[in-house]
């Protein structure tokens, strides 16, 4: 008989798939440790919202998606990586902890484990 905590285990699901356009290029970054990551920002658009009751109307908008890429075999994908193209990426939902000029600090960011550029970048 599974444990309550085995039993939640099995509920709890951290995937994520996005597809979209790099906003910038990559950045390689070293941290205090000596670890390097790759870090970029996705695009991705929101569907239409239905009307608003205020009168506003539909609209759709973009979410910029921070990612952080730790293992060496994607990072060398991501390196060739320009702003424009079009991406898609597979992941968790991480929160990563770090100390800042104004103590601690936090950021929520797509850990990928996977990515491929699907097109370039126009003129690219």
């Amino acid at each position: 008989m599974p444990t309550t905590e085995q039993a939640e285990d099995r509920e709890a699901i951290n995937e994520v798939r996005l597809q979209g356009r790099l906003a910038q290029d990559p950045q390689l970054r070293e941290l205090p440790s000596g670890d390097e990551l790759w870090t970029f920002r996705v695009v991705v658009g929101r569907p239409p919202r239905p009307a608003q009751t205020d009168g506003r109307g539909p609209r759709g908008t973009v979410d910029a998606i921070e990612c952080a890429v730790w293992d060496a075999r994607v990072r060398r994908s991501v390196e060739r990586w320009h702003a424009g193209d079009v991406v898609a990426v597979e992941g968790s939902v991480r929160r990563r902890f770090f100390r800042s000029g104004a103590g601690t600090a936090s950021r929520v960011e797509i850990e990928v484990r996977s990515g491929r550029r699907l097109r370039r970048a126009p003129g690219a």
